[in-house]
């Protein structure tokens, strides 16, 4: 879960939401990103973190009682077996994207061990085989891959509120255009990208996230019971082309 510290209390966005909102960015991409595979490339960026199911882990809070960021955590073997079984059974080319949003995820060290590793080592070989499944180049893949990245991190941007104050640039990613985009905060909750990646001059993106007002929890259980009844707040962002573009 992505976790927010407010005047109000925790803002906290499921790491399922997330992938909505890297979709609904996808969606509004110029159409010539879109390829034969485009219904897959969407389902790949709404459900690459469908394996992280918030309420089914046991390590939800800090040793202060706080709700943990995901941020906290480094990846885990279970996560990565959920999430590539899961991806495999939609299709090929999903388990594709998944496999190598792994890999992307646990550079850097951000594996939690020599299990994940090696399961990251086995999942180059399986690319090579999928990919002459699908008769895929993996230049192809690589740029369907930037487009899932690209709309991962300005998602994460978006949900953790790191647009930056005065009109000040924040990197994005490197899009499947080739660009390096900026975010940019044009007045509150009206952000811009630069250069402009959308089909559309302007566009609205809607994500709901939990306030909880109480700081602290004593149990996992208590958490549990907060988080499940706790006030679903819907967020609106809109996004304008800027006189930039």
């Amino acid at each position: 879960m992505i976790v927010n510290y407010t005047a109000s209390g925790w803002e906290i966005i499921a790491q399922r939401t997330h992938g909505l909102v890297a979709a609904a960015i996808a969606n509004e991409w110029k159409h010539e990103v879109r390829t034969r595979h485009w219904i897959e490339t969407l389902i790949a960026i709404a459900e690459h973190d469908d394996a992280q199911v918030e309420l089914e882990r046991d390590d939800l809070l800090t040793e202060q009682g706080g709700p943990v960021d995901f941020a906290m955590r480094k990846v885990q073997y279970d996560h990565c077996l959920a999430t590539m079984t899961r991806a495999y059974n939609k299709s090929t080319y999903v388990a594709l994207l998944c496999s190598i949003h792994l890999e992307f995820l646990c550079k850097d060290d951000g594996a939690s061990g020599d299990d994940v590793k090696t399961f990251i080592k086995e999942q180059k070989k399986q690319r090579t085989i999928w990919l002459k499944t699908l008769g895929m180049t993996t230049a192809q893949l690589d740029h369907d891959y930037r487009l899932l990245e690209w709309c991962d991190a300005l998602s994460l941007l978006i949900c953790q509120h790191k647009s930056q104050p005065e009109g000040r640039s924040v990197e994005i990613s490197q899009g499947p255009d080739g660009q390096t985009h900026q975010l940019r905060s044009l007045d509150e909750d009206v952000l811009t990208v630069e250069p402009w990646p959308f089909e559309k001059n302007e566009l609205e993106l809607l994500y709901e996230y939990c306030l909880l007002p109480q700081l602290s929890y004593n149990s996992v259980d208590k958490f549990r019971e907060a988080y499940q009844s706790g006030s679903r707040i819907l967020k609106t962002i809109t996004f304008k082309r800027s006189d930039k573009n």
